[in-house]
């Protein structure tokens, strides 16, 4: 079930364990499930209790996976790992007050002569609750525990030819997610409704390949609601006169293609029309830049000199870096789209570039996600880039 060959499993974690050798860390704890699946091909719906992957810096030694006993099979599966290297803690660990699965890995780590390591642990993710670093800390008093939470999306950030490919059918999945989207969006359709089609066309995804779920639901804010970019759906109607933001992806093997639309039921009034305008003109110009050399800030000046010449102001940034991913979000962690930061674009990082434009009672998103390119950004999809009017 791996989604890769071995080889390109191994690659990665070379890399990683280069960064590591950059750092001078000893051991990696990997408790983010992109990176885990990354590194090893780990794959399961088991995130919600404590799980990770360590890696040394010892080339000759697989990573290990440790997480709950009744997910060791999962590892067993879906990794290249061999079976001794996948260990499991027993489910009194889970939701306990007494002990917890980071002193298990703390003991697993004083076995391997690893209590004085250099350790890395991702410390900012959604994974890594303050009570892990707290029971590390407890089980491994003479080690050094340093934040490592970027080290394997730096690594991640420059896609291979397989990884391109797997966007390329995330691309075609929300192609159709978005078509779904547009055309379900209507007077009298419920929201609720839409989404829902929407997720059974994330999920049916072709009919040479299926889809997978999205790290991020599909967002709808719809009316009022525009001036914000993160509300999903009720169970109103969608009415003449309003706008709705679209904001979806689809989704193949875990790696995500993003794309954000915006729809207006009946005439546009001419503040949403002419600002539809200036982004897409903008975005154009900011792909077009997107090519290697080029830093993430350059970008966003082009993008920020195009829309000021409109008198519009964004101060938020304007896109990052995404593919493989699980919830709450298909960013990556490492490119930011924005002033301050000077990351050399190099080709096959592919990014979301997303100038949603929010005012205080209405909004609109216009999107492309790209792989940078030597002749500039190249969107993965192919969807009409305007203002949607129905």
């Amino acid at each position: 079930m791996l989604a890769f060959e071995e080889r390109e499993y191994r690659d990665r974690i070379a890399n990683a364990r280069k960064r590591m050798a950059a750092e001078g860390i000893d051991v990696m704890l990997c408790s983010n499930p992109a990176n885990m699946c990354y590194l090893t091909g780990y794959d399961g719906w088991s995130f919600y209790v404590h799980q990770l992957v360590i890696l040394t810096a010892n080339e000759n030694e697989d990573p290990v996976w440790v997480g709950r006993g009744m997910d060791a099979n999962a590892a067993k599966v879906t990794t290249f790992l061999p079976d001794a290297n996948v260990i499991s803690y027993s489910d009194d660990y889970v939701h306990s007050k007494v002990k917890h699965p980071l002193e298990f890995v703390g003991g697993l780590l004083k076995e391997r002569g690893l209590e004085r390591a250099k350790i890395g642990a991702e410390m900012d993710t959604f994974y890594f609750p303050a009570r892990s670093l707290l029971s590390l800390q407890r089980t491994l008093p003479n080690a050094e525990l340093v934040d490592a939470s970027t080290l394997v999306p730096w690594v991640k950030v420059i896609k291979s030819p397989a990884e391109i490919e797997y966007m390329e059918r995330a691309a075609r999945i929300c192609e159709r997610a978005m078509r779904t989207a547009v055309d379900n969006i209507h007077t009298g359709n419920r929201q609720c409704d839409a989404a829902a089609e929407i997720f059974r066309t994330q999920i049916a995804g072709t009919e040479e390949f299926g889809g997978d779920y999205t790290a991020i639901v599909p967002m709808l804010p719809s009316g009022e609601g525009t001036n914000t970019p993160h509300l999903t759906w009720n169970d109103q109607n969608f009415k003449n006169g309003e706008a709705t933001i679209i904001e979806l992806a689809g989704c193949y093997r875990r790696y995500h293609c993003p794309m954000a639309r915006t729809v207006q039921l009946g005439k546009a009034p001419k503040k949403l029309d002419d600002t539809a305008k200036i982004v897409v003109e903008g975005l154009n110009n900011a792909m077009e830049a997107a090519k290697p050399g080029t830093t993430a800030e350059e970008v966003e000046n082009v993008w920020r000199q195009t829309i000021e010449r409109h008198g519009i102001k964004k101060e938020s940034r304007i896109g990052y870096s995404t593919g493989l991913n699980y919830p709450p979000d298909w960013g990556e962690g490492s490119v930011s789209v924005r002033p301050g930061d000077k990351t050399e674009l190099q080709e096959n990082m592919c990014l979301h570039i997303i100038p949603g434009i929010w005012m205080d009672d209405w909004g609109m998103e216009i999107s492309e996600c790209i792989q940078v390119t030597p002749s500039g950004g190249r969107a993965f999809a192919d969807f009409e880039r305007n203002l949607i009017v129905k």
